[in-house]
């Protein structure tokens, strides 16, 4: 960890909630600088973690309904019949008591979700929350969605960018499509 300073995300794999528990492990050995946890298990990881000082961040989605998120985003409850549906605001709430730092909104589907994003945006804003846009961004739409959260008033945005600029026949990230991501950053901040 001191080769890095720190600078590193522990995740759950393609957002998949049956990897919570190896997270909030790793969370009692790793000091890492940034967690990715689904809902239901941020309560967990952050007594793990042991510090406030650490950003983790928690796992809600897309349902449908502008000004509400689903929280049931852990291995047995995403399979419900019956979804968790909370307003924003109520999530928020929840997982400040849980020791988040942040809404993880995920899978968004790039902008198939916009009015609903746009609300979570308008809910960060108001709680002074940070937002983690989540899935299917791309250079396409990376600076739609980013201007629709910053013009919303949220403070500090964390997106996160996969697959979208890795080269499918190296596996590498593509250096330019980086540079590219960060110039818009630069222009929208």
């Amino acid at each position: 960890m001191d080769v890095l300073e720190g600078n590193l995300s522990v995740g759950l794999g393609g957002g998949n909630p049956a990897q919570w528990r190896a997270v909030a492990e790793i969370a009692k050995e790793v000091k890492a600088n940034h967690f990715n946890q689904a809902f239901c298990a941020v309560g967990w990881t952050r007594a793990n973690l042991g510090t406030d000082e650490i950003h983790l961040n928690s796992m809600c989605a897309p349902c449908g309904k502008v000004g509400y998120v689903k929280i049931s985003t852990g291995p047995l409850s995403k399979e419900c019949a019956e979804p968790a549906i909370v307003p924003v605001d109520t999530a928020i709430a929840m997982i400040k008591e849980m020791g988040g730092n942040s809404i993880k909104y995920f899978p968004m589907g790039g902008l198939k979700c916009k009015d609903e994003m746009k609300a979570v945006a308008e809910a960060c804003a108001r709680n002074h929350f940070i937002m983690e846009p989540t899935g299917g961004i791309d250079l396409d739409n990376f600076r739609e969605i980013m201007e629709t959260i910053l013009n919303a008033g949220v403070e500090k945005v964390i997106p996160h960018v996969y697959s979208s600029i890795i080269d499918k026949a190296t596996g590498n990230t593509r250096i330019e499509d980086v540079k590219k991501l960060l110039a818009i950053v630069k222009e929208l901040v």
